[in-house]
């Protein structure tokens, strides 16, 4: 039986196999079922779903969640709870959680976020993707038209699983030429459930998309995603049109759920699709 693979977010790629009719079965319910709900209506019941995890009761689940997910039973001791507080109060607090200290290393270029690479391909590769009566291509993700973004870049989806780290940073030191919020969709993100298209949710789903242009003049298109459940993507303080940003520095968070898309004037340089990647280490 034909299977794709789900790799979660451990750097060990413990993988599952997802049967080829489950996928077809997933993607139905996603695209033709909620995916046809109005848009109103999928924000409203995925913002009272995603309310279930501030309930302050929800932080029972972390100590079980974390057994459950991680190898390293220390894994949290390298984050602290987000906004000051001194302990994780909800499981919404363990979701957003912060780094004690970014990571670092000497690389002019780093990954943005958490997850597994599930699209990687030059932008002039790339097909256009039907959606309902509309065909679209990659520069639909980043709301741009086809001639502004240079064939030559590479477009890259990072999806993050619900355990992964779910703040998104500045891959470069660049200044922000653009922030658009596009209104739209929240059907599943997962890539196994779309075989022929990882990425399609990116192309329709609701998200935030950020321009940066580093000190030479290119320029790099980030696309923020959100999924069902997402009840709020967030901008960071201080990400704003004009202000400048160094490597690392927070962009946005996600509440529940998500996927980063990029376009780069470079290639990734030690990682292919269906690799792990990791924030902060070398793009």
């Amino acid at each position: 039986m034909n299977t794709i693979s789900e790799y979660y977010s451990d750097p060990s790629f413990t993988i599952f196999k997802v049967p080829e009719w489950r996928a077809k079965f997933y993607k139905f319910l996603s695209v033709e079922v909620w995916g046809n709900l109005p848009s109103n209506l999928q924000r409203a019941l995925s913002s009272w779903y995603s309310s279930v995890y501030d309930k302050p009761y929800s932080k029972k689940i972390i100590e079980p969640y974390i057994r459950l997910n991680y190898a390293d039973k220390n894994y949290l001791e390298k984050f602290r709870p987000p906004n000051g507080k001194k302990e994780f109060e909800s499981f919404q607090d363990f979701f957003i959680r912060e780094f004690r200290e970014l990571p670092n290393n000497e690389s002019d270029w780093v990954w943005p976020c958490e997850g597994l690479l599930c699209d990687e391909e030059k932008v002039e590769n790339l097909e256009y993707v039907q959606i309902k009566s509309d065909l679209r291509s990659v520069a639909t993700v980043f709301g741009l038209s086809q001639k502004d973004i240079p064939k030559k870049h590479t477009f890259t989806n990072v999806f993050l699983h619900n355990k992964n780290y779910h703040r998104i940073h500045s891959p470069i030191d660049a200044t922000i030429t653009r922030i658009q919020h596009v209104p739209g969709d929240l059907v599943v993100l997962r890539p196994w459930i779309y075989k022929q298209n990882p990425s399609l949710p990116a192309f329709r789903n609701e998200r935030y998309n950020i321009d940066l242009q580093d000190a030479n003049g290119n320029m790099w298109y980030l696309s923020i995603v959100g999924g069902p459940a997402v009840g709020t993507i967030e901008l960071s303080p201080g990400i704003a049109v004009g202000n400048k940003v160094t490597k690392l520095q927070e962009l946005s968070l996600f509440y529940l759920g998500s996927t980063c898309c990029m376009a780069a004037p470079v290639p990734p340089r030690f990682h292919t699709k269906n690799t792990f990647v990791e924030v902060g280490i070398p793009y």
